[in-house]
């Protein structure tokens, strides 16, 4: 089990409004995860661990700055057009849950799955109305937290328009920071 398990359990879709209470999730984070008294910050990697999609807001990064401290945070950052570009041409064999995007990865022949030759789905919620209030509510959700991290000094915000952009950037801020000198 790790802490963003304990955390996804209580979630539906990530967002804020569908989440059980902040405190409830606090409260139940397993001992192992918490930590009596003091912390003595380092920088060593063998000190860290990564939690992805966790805080969701600043409330619930209050509470984690109790538990544990920050020494460093990304924010991802790629442009809402290519995101909505690559969820809205998101296709997907439902028995299989094989996906195929129409831009960068297009099934052989269109609509139908390259293994079965059944026809493919695009999601309820892969529409670009859903993702456009999915991605508002997101930044507006996402300000406070990441003005909260700011204030600590630990934030760091990569720019991309791909993995294959953003990767690169992030190993290499990661071995700047923390790889043994």
């Amino acid at each position: 089990m790790t802490l963003n398990s304990v955390v996804g359990s209580y979630t539906t879709n990530g967002l804020q409004e569908d989440m059980i209470g902040e405190e409830h999730i606090m409260k139940n984070i397993p001992r192992e995860y918490q930590s009596e008294g003091e912390y003595e910050f380092t920088e060593h990697p063998d000190a860290s661990f990564i939690l992805d999609g966790f805080p969701r807001n600043e409330h619930q990064a209050e509470q984690l700055d109790e538990l544990v401290p920050m020494n460093w945070v990304v924010n991802m950052k790629t442009p809402s057009d290519i995101i909505m570009d690559r969820i809205c041409n998101r296709w997907i064999h439902m028995p299989s849950g094989r996906t195929y995007n129409t831009t960068f990865n297009a099934p052989r022949v269109a609509g139908k799955d390259d293994v079965t030759g059944e026809a493919l789905s695009q999601r309820e919620d892969d529409k670009p109305e859903v993702w456009q209030a999915r991605l508002k509510q997101f930044e507006e959700a996402s300000l406070p937290l990441l003005e909260h991290y700011d204030k600590l000094g630990v934030l760091w915000t990569v720019n991309g328009n791909s993995s294959d952009e953003i990767s690169p950037k992030l190993f290499e801020e990661f071995e700047r920071r923390f790889a043994a000198v």
